[in-house]
């Protein structure tokens, strides 16, 4: 055998283990997002626990918590897309508790439904704490003077209706509001692709031992053809 074909055939087996390393690394990553989603599912589905003094986004995020108080007659429109349901707006609202107020991600009402009025009195919330990314480069800027938010950016919205910097994500309400379809916060939009890639991976390993051997079957062959007598 020509060194040529033992440095070839050496050369393919390590970027061979270069893929099928990079396969077992995202079957690994699959696994560890699995735990961390099984996780987050149980916090958001917890028993809900009083609000925390001073929530941190890391510590907190998805915490359920149970909060009372009374809900301003302000309300802020976020488009938003329900699977079921269509366009519409989340409609976020001020909830003034004894220690000062936050902001309540009330649910969704379709672009056509007419906007629901606060509930009188007192009102009981139980849902959980989230700090929303919704914001991208292609994200148009909120416009407040039109009332058409297209990101729930807290740090505006708590400016806006004079809150705490605080969103609860509301799961029930009491009492109940029958024109709002709740939109609870769920794992569902974190992104778990490591399944893919992982595949992907492995396919490219599948193609590349392809196209190695037949990489080596020339070789060998054209080696072999060299090195046969000719017939004069």
């Amino acid at each position: 055998m020509s060194f040529r074909l033992i440095l070839t055939a050496i050369l393919s087996f390590a970027v061979l283990g270069v893929f099928l390393g990079l396969g077992k690394w995202q079957l690994d990553r699959l696994h560890w997002k699995e735990g961390v989603l099984d996780e987050i599912d149980r916090r958001i589905a917890a028993a809900p626990v009083d609000l925390p003094a001073q929530p941190d986004p890391d510590h907190d995020r998805f915490l359920s918590v149970k909060v009372m108080g009374t809900m301003g007659s302000e309300t802020l429109r976020v488009l938003v897309s329900s699977r079921d349901a269509g366009a519409g707006y989340r409609l976020i609202s001020p909830l003034t508790m004894e220690d000062g107020a936050i902001l309540v991600d009330r649910g969704f009402i379709r672009v056509s439904d007419p906007m629901p009025p606060t509930p009188d009195g007192p009102v009981t919330v139980i849902g959980n704490l989230h700090w929303p990314d919704d914001r991208n480069s292609a994200t148009p800027e909120n416009e407040i003077d039109t009332n058409t938010w297209f990101a729930r950016d807290i740090d505006q919205m708590a400016d806006v209706l004079n809150t705490r910097p605080l969103l609860v994500i509301a799961r029930q309400t009491t009492p109940t509001e029958p024109g709002i379809l709740p939109m609870p916060v769920t794992s569902d939009g974190i992104p778990n692709d490591h399944l893919e890639y992982a595949v992907t991976w492995f396919l490219m390993a599948a193609t590349w031992v392809v196209m190695t051997v037949f990489a080596l079957w020339r070789m060998k062959r054209r080696t072999r053809d060299t090195l046969a007598p000719r017939s004069d």
